[in-house]
């Protein structure tokens, strides 16, 4: 069930807030704040983006109902009253009407009842259960007693999820709840009635909770199909996506610390909300046939057919998927998409913290801040696994100023890529939970966390230090007397500085190593400095041009290729069946998909020599035993490769293998 009804409505969200006092939130704002304590900026609750709010405070109970009949909100929202001398939030208290009983909350509602109530006061597990078994689908609520900051941190992420996309109400719960965990438990900033920090444990402890169902999708048969056996839902085979897993290197604001399991699932949890958002709203927008991934063609059953996927999601990210699965739901449109969506958000979890050693835990130095960072905040890299479409997904929410989902869960920046809707609010808003807790983000240098690896900056060379080990001995053999003491000469020499390239530039898909890359002119090359007194031989410097050139047209490469990374064994003990995967695996990750035939390992080469398989396995051993294929290396193919190959045979000689492959 959807935040947004269809029809014209369906991109906007309305909400009821009903508070209890007006006046105390202005008197928190204005009240005077000491120099070693950070100002806590407290969000207006105002209409933005999809959201649609309107407010009423302290209203009569006729006032309320008959807003709500005439309104009709997808959210109702009951904030219980503020005490100026407290911070935390109390009971249900409307112009002297109490609302804590179950009966009287309950009362409220008639006969309109809004998708969501969101009750924010104390102790509310009764209440909720009350207004749950009445009718409304879902009811947040809190069990204990918390702080004022901590409600407002919620509620502030909530909305914000809300205002950004099409939202379900269990997905935006599971956000939310994710942040507060992330900043509001893991800091310890929930307070208890008795003015002491609760236990920061995740689940049913401490926090906001949600009744209600999660969400399902229908991926049954359409009921024309029904009648037909194999078209079952139960003989339905299931879909399958076909996509990699990638690194992603976030920047989380916030003040640096380890990367305990609490932090990692905390996010964990809020990505994998905020990617089941995205999936949840979005909609197939077009599906071709496309051949299958090349190393698995062969597994394929009868009746197993592949398609490539258009999809734009809730926030209009684009993305496209290669599935596989029957032909009566690769063909039906509606049942496909929901496969997908099922596949996607139910059946697998898509972000994973990735492991490190004890050793990568540790920090390291401290990170660089950037005013296009969470507007120059303090910040700390977390890394995690997702599949390639969220990577994708991601990437193209950053730069969206009006998405605020990201903000919630402190991200600032995602693979380098800065979150454009990160303020300067936001960041004192989520640093102002750490320097409750002591510490003060902004200047304390105690805890240092692990720096990005963008942003640290390349280890000193020890080359510099070379050219003085000539007139090292100099420092300590030449001596000069004053008043009959001798004291080491210092050698001028040695101290002038020693000139060195402009290494840190760097050349879009080249791979050169240290000592070839450009200095920034196409027709200047750094080669290693030569002594100025020793002058090299004409034709030493031609072969040395000679050999710089045939490297540079070696590793030169036009392409952003990839690296291969080969897992296979040493060619000398390696079989010819893992040989061969790995090299369609080669060709595969080059792009060379038509070298790779359809039916897999069987067919591959697809040559054929003297009505045999090009014996490919063989002439690579026997090639590259010999130092490699290159014109005069003295290889006698004849009696030393093409015999040893399976296609050799004493009527062909087999003189155009190099030709043919």
């Amino acid at each position: 069930m959807m935040f947004s009804a269809q029809g014209s409505s369906r991109n906007h969200c309305s909400l009821l807030a009903v508070l209890c006092d007006g006046k105390v939130s202005d008197n928190k704002q204005k009240q005077p704040i000491s120099d070693d304590k950070l100002r806590y900026p407290f969000p207006e609750l105002a209409s933005s983006g999809r959201l649609e709010v309107q407010l009423l405070n302290n209203p009569s109970i006729d006032e309320f109902q008959r807003v709500l009949e005439s309104s009709e909100p997808n959210i109702v929202y009951l904030q219980g009253e503020q005490n100026a001398d407290s911070e935390e939030i109390g009971s249900l208290v409307w112009e002297d009407v109490d609302l804590s009983t179950p009966e009287a909350l309950c009362g409220l509602f008639v006969s309109t009842l809004p998708t969501t109530v969101y009750l924010e006061t104390p102790n509310g597990d009764k209440l909720a259960e009350a207004v749950h078994s009445k009718g409304v689908p879902y009811v947040i609520y809190w069990k204990n007693t918390f702080s004022l900051y901590a409600a407002c941190h919620f509620r502030q992420a909530l909305l914000s999820v809300i205002e950004s996309s099409c939202s379900h109400t269990w997905d935006a719960f599971q956000l939310a709840h994710a942040s507060f965990r992330l900043y509001c438990l893991q800091n310890s900033n929930i307070v208890s009635s008795n003015g002491q920090k609760q236990s920061a444990k995740p689940g049913p402890g401490p926090g906001p909770c949600l009744l209600g169902e999660p969400p399902k999708f229908d991926v049954s048969q359409p009921e024309v199909d029904m009648q037909e056996e194999e078209g079952s839902p139960e003989n339905l085979p299931a879909i399958k996506i076909y996509d990699d897993d990638v690194t992603m290197r976030f920047l989380v604001c916030g003040s640096p610390c380890m990367l305990d399991e609490f932090l990692l699932g905390s996010l964990e949890d809020g990505l994998n909300a905020l990617l089941s958002i995205e999936i949840r709203g979005s909609k197939l927008h077009n599906r071709a046939s496309a051949p299958p991934p090349p190393l698995q063609a062969g597994t394929f059953s009868r009746g197993v057919v592949t398609m490539r996927c258009d999809f734009s999601t809730c926030s209009l990210a684009h993305i496209s998927l290669l599935v596989s699965g029957s032909a009566q739901t690769c063909f039906n449109d509606q049942l496909l998409e929901n496969h997908i969506k099922n596949e996607l958000i139910e059946k697998s979890q898509l972000v994973h913290a990735q492991s490190s050693s004890d050793e990568s835990k540790l920090p390291s130095s401290e990170p660089r801040r950037s005013a296009s960072i969470a507007c120059g905040a303090s910040v700390f890299e977390v890394c995690m696994k997702v599949p390639t479409w969220a990577s994708q997904v991601l990437r193209q929410l950053a730069p969206d100023v009006s998405y605020r989902s990201l903000v919630m869960l402190g991200i600032a920046s995602i693979q380098g890529l800065s979150v454009a809707s990160f303020e300067k609010d936001d960041a004192e808003r989520l640093l102002f939970f750490c320097s409750r807790q002591g510490k003060d983000p902004l200047w304390d240098n105690s805890v240092i966390a692990r720096s990005p690896s963008w942003l640290v900056p390349p280890a000193p060379s020890r080359k510099r230090s070379e050219p003085c080990k000539d007139t090292k001995p100099l420092n300590c053999t030449v001596m000069e007397g004053v008043n009959g003491n001798a004291r080491p000469k210092l050698n001028v020499a040695a101290m002038r500085p020693i000139p060195h390239t402009h290494r840190h530039k760097m050349l879009p898909f080249s791979r050169f190593s240290e000592a070839e890359r450009y200095d920034g002119d196409q027709g200047k090359v750094n080669l290693p400095a030569v002594p100025v007194k020793q002058s090299a031989p004409v034709t030493h410097r031609k072969a040395l041009s000679n050999t710089f050139q045939a490297q540079q047209i070696i590793s030169l490469n036009p392409l952003p290729l990839k690296k291969h990374g080969c897992g296979r064994a040493p060619i000398q003990v390696c079989s010819e069946e893992e040989f061969l995967r790995d090299v369609m695996q080669f060709l595969i990750l080059r792009g060379h998909t038509r070298l790779v035939p359809q039916g897999g390992i069987a067919e591959f080469p697809d040559a054929i020599l003297n009505a045999k398989r090009l014996d490919l396995f063989n002439l690579y051993r026997e090639v590259v035993s010999r130092g490699g294929f290159h014109v005069g290396n003295g290889i006698n193919w004849k009696g030393q490769v093409f015999s040893k190959m399976r296609n050799h045979t004493l009527t062909n000689r087999m003189t155009f293998v190099i030709e043919t492959f």
